[in-house]
């Protein structure tokens, strides 16, 4: 599948996920964190990954964007490249577009697919908590 592609359908799905929200209360930002997680989810179950050969998806799948992921990607990038974080409720297609990028630069620099940032930057966030308390 075609990185083109892949986004289309992954846009249509979060529509879709975004439709089955109670009235009110889905935001585009959400329903794209929540299908991005369970895509990764997938992609580390070894059992779904040979079944599905997530594996040759894995360079096009984005990765959870949140608060942490956004403070990342400004930290590590500048925060003058990147629009400020909105959250994850306020995130819009447009801003997502350029942290995904950013992600996918920062991503190819560490020689890794960038899905994989959310885990190591959450693994950090929670190092850093216990060191903290």
């Amino acid at each position: 599948m075609s990185s083109q592609a892949f986004a289309r359908r992954l846009d249509e799905q979060t529509e879709a996920l975004r439709g089955r929200f109670p009235q009110g209360s889905g935001s585009w930002g959400l329903a794209r964190k929540l299908l991005n997680i369970f895509l990764r989810e997938a992609l580390y179950n070894k059992y779904l990954e040979e079944r599905f050969r997530l594996s040759v998806s894995e360079p096009l799948f984005e990765v959870p964007l949140d608060s942490i992921t956004g403070t990342q990607l400004a930290k590590k990038l500048g925060g003058a490249k990147l629009p400020s974080w909105p959250g994850v409720k306020h995130l819009r297609p447009e801003v997502s577009a350029q942290y995904q990028s950013k992600a996918l630069e920062h991503a190819a620099e560490l020689g890794i697919c960038r899905v994989h940032l959310d885990a190591i930057w959450w693994g950090g966030a929670r190092v850093s908590d216990r060191a903290d308390g």
